[in-house]
């Protein structure tokens, strides 16, 4: 095979400035990926980077997915690695092989697990995805690891609504106040829903069970949801729902309650991002919201009831 006389990739650029990142996306690979329950083989979609000194004019890209290739083999002959540890070896693989300052990777792999309906019993398979960054420097490499879950919402607002209007027409029927209150509180009262996914990343020098977060973030909703459903299962889920009505906001909020309580060793300086997008039903729009931060900034608000106006990015955490 012929090979360029020069290394192009090594020569100076015309134009003498540095380049923040500088990689492949969207390399989709099989992995073998270790969990709480055992191995198994993930679809994943990687992002690769790495920064640009400004006298280098570009990096070889065939050296990004010699990285992936050789360290998913190595996985294959030996003990696998759980999403992380494959993340940060990839990173720390690239900063030495393409001789930069800072890389950077990220990894989204499908992930399944079977549930079991909540009346019926049955077995049902649901997806979730998987997430892990790394950046890497040679000083350190910082880690994001999370998960991303599917659930239904009710809306708080719409069933007020619907109770002021209800209690209306049972006081218009001639039933006294005491009746109303017990018929309103005993009855789920109707309004609008919404497929809710959510997004909870933590970044931790501890081992973070990815699995948990999964379960934060569908626990964090009015209900879970389920590829399979017999009917007393549908009811059982409507039924819960709508007895407990959340906000995209209260549930970006219980996320990150329930993350403080269930790990409340986590360090000040770790990173949590909770975020959720609520497919609206009644809107031709969607709701979204989110928070991040490090563990003291959102522990303080919590526990002072403080408003801080700072809130650590992702991306600051990530190149502290």
């Amino acid at each position: 095979m012929m090979k360029p006389a020069r290394d192009i990739q090594k020569m100076k650029p015309d134009v003498p400035i540095s380049l923040s990142r500088v990689g492949v996306t969207g390399i989709k690979k099989i992995i073998p990926i270790k969990h709480d329950r055992g191995e198994d083989l993930f679809y994943s979609e990687m992002d690769l980077y790495a920064d640009l000194r400004p006298e280098q004019k570009g990096l070889h890209m065939s050296r990004f997915s010699t990285i992936v290739n050789e360290i998913i083999d190595g996985i294959i002959r030996s003990a696998s690695m759980d999403i992380e540890s494959f993340a940060k070896a990839i990173a720390e693989r690239i900063n030495r092989e393409q001789q930069a300052l800072k890389s950077e990777v990220v990894i989204r792999a499908k992930y399944p697990r079977e549930r079991r309906t909540p009346v019926s019993d049955q077995i049902s398979q649901e997806i979730y995805s998987l997430i892990s960054i790394a950046v890497s420097t040679k000083h350190r490499t910082r880690i994001i690891v999370g998960g991303e879950a599917q659930g239904m919402t009710v809306c708080p607002c719409a069933q007020e609504m619907t109770r002021e209007y209800s209690k209306k027409k049972l006081w218009e029927a001639g039933f006294t106040e005491e009746d109303i209150e017990k018929i309103l509180t005993t009855i789920p009262l109707s309004s609008h829903n919404q497929r809710g996914e959510g997004t909870l990343l933590i970044g931790t020098d501890r081992k973070i069970n990815v699995d948990d977060l999964i379960d934060i973030v569908e626990a964090s909703m009015s209900s879970q949801i389920y590829q399979l459903l017999k009917r007393p299962d549908e009811f059982f889920i409507v039924y819960k729902a709508h007895t407990n009505p959340m906000f995209v906001e209260d549930v970006v909020r219980e996320m990150l309650r329930t993350v403080l309580t269930k790990y409340p060793d986590l360090s000040g300086d770790s990173f949590i991002l909770a975020k959720q997008r609520n497919f609206e039903t009644i809107h031709s729009h969607d709701v979204f919201a989110e928070r991040y931060g490090t563990v003291q900034e959102i522990r303080e608000e919590l526990v002072n009831e403080k408003h801080l106006t700072r809130h650590t990015t992702l991306r600051s955490w990530l190149e502290d």
